[in-house]
């Protein structure tokens, strides 16, 4: 029965398989998805399904613990740090980071570099004094600010680090004393950079690193428990820290996708891969945009995200039509975000390059039908 069960889901795969460019939820590891559907039957010859598994049991207890040491090895970082998966994702983020780590009397530096990071800026400025210190908004958030000054007495310094709706992404730090507080939603461990140098780091797990529903919170011991008022336990990093992740009830089955996931970059290669497939593709995608003039991007050069690309049109009316197109052939989660409109094409570390140049060759396609 069951044999024939995934010999069908297989045979279906092969001939319905998309192009799946969707900014979050996002495309998975075929294995991935594959080892959590078996799992969803019975859970590691336990006779039970991880939708049934008790959260506090040694069997989902090892599947935490390993989660969480595959991202310090991923990270490269040592006991100085915690890392917590917690539910309500990165949005949640935007609030519990400054009520954990932002007295009424503090500043704290923002950057405002796109949807998120104006979402962020608002958030926290419920908590305390809020500096924002770079922004492009002026320019449609095509570009990321450098050469700005950052208040030497800021609490902590926040930026998006890949900018999703928008296309933009940090490819280098701006010096500072200040601790860095840093939103990775859509491109956490598609790089190796030196983790060391951020005090936080937050990330929904949904783009890059497993399923809907689990947020991971890499956070420095050092910067939690200078409060000068107390926090809900269900939103203090400590409390969380001090239960393994465990202080309510945890999104089990979005822990494991995670925990699959960290496992597939390492035996993948890790970061170091991650990189060079991420550089690949987009090399190619950019070329293709840059070469045919149908197309256009207004995002910098210098500035353009490995894992978003945004662009657009020359002709407007032509939008639709390759829309329909993008439709026909596959390609899904194309459309630009609502705010900014155009083409987007996500590029997370699971897509395979095969994508990317069926993209394009219907670009090319496109482009010389209606050039």
């Amino acid at each position: 029965m069951f044999s024939f069960y995934f010999v069908t889901c297989a045979f279906l795969y092969k001939y319905i398989m998309k192009h799946n460019f969707n900014s979050g939820p996002s495309i998975l590891p075929k294995t991935v998805y594959e080892q959590a559907a078996q799992a969803v039957l019975e859970f590691n010859n336990t006779g039970l399904s991880i939708l049934e598994l008790g959260h506090r049991t040694p069997q989902f207890m090892s599947v935490m613990e390993e989660a969480i040491a595959l991202v310090k090895e991923l990270m490269q970082i040592g006991d100085d740090y915690e890392v917590l998966f917690l539910q309500g994702g990165a949005t949640t983020q935007f609030m519990q980071i400054p009520m954990n780590l932002l007295n009424p009397n503090e500043t704290a530096a923002y950057c405002d570099h796109g949807v998120w990071g104006s979402k962020a800026i608002k958030e926290a400025s419920n908590f305390g004094n809020v500096q924002v210190v770079a922004s492009s908004k002026n320019e449609g958030y095509t570009y990321i600010n450098k050469g700005f000054a950052i208040p030497d007495n800021a609490k902590y310094l926040h930026i998006t680090s890949n900018n999703t709706v928008e296309g933009t992404q940090w490819h280098q730090l701006p010096e500072t004393n200040v601790p860095i507080v840093a939103d990775m939603s859509s491109d956490i461990f598609s790089r190796p950079i030196n983790f060391n140098q951020y005090a936080l780091i937050y990330a929904g797990a949904q783009k890059n690193m497993g399923a809907a529903g689990v947020t991971v919170v890499v956070v420095k011991k050092s910067l939690l428990g200078t409060l000068q008022h107390p926090i809900p336990a269900i939103m203090d990093y400590r409390k969380h820290a001090e239960a393994g992740s465990l202080l309510n009830t945890p999104p089990v089955f979005a822990v494991y996708v995670a925990l699959l996931t960290l496992r597939w970059i390492k035996a993948s290669g890790g970061l170091s891969v991650m990189e060079q497939q991420s550089i690949a593709k987009a090399n190619l995608l950019y070329h293709t945009i840059d070469s045919l003039p149908v197309f256009t991007t207004r995002v910098a050069k210098e500035d353009r995200s490995l894992m978003n690309a945004v662009f657009f049109l020359q002709n407007p009316a032509l939008e639709t039509p390759f829309l329909d197109l993008c439709k026909q052939e596959g390609m899904v989660g194309v459309k630009g975000y609502r705010t900014v409109g155009g083409i987007r094409v996500s590029m997370y570390n699971a897509l395979p390059m095969a994508s990317v140049e069926a993209f394009c060759n219907l670009m090319a396609s496109f482009a010389q039908q209606h050039g």
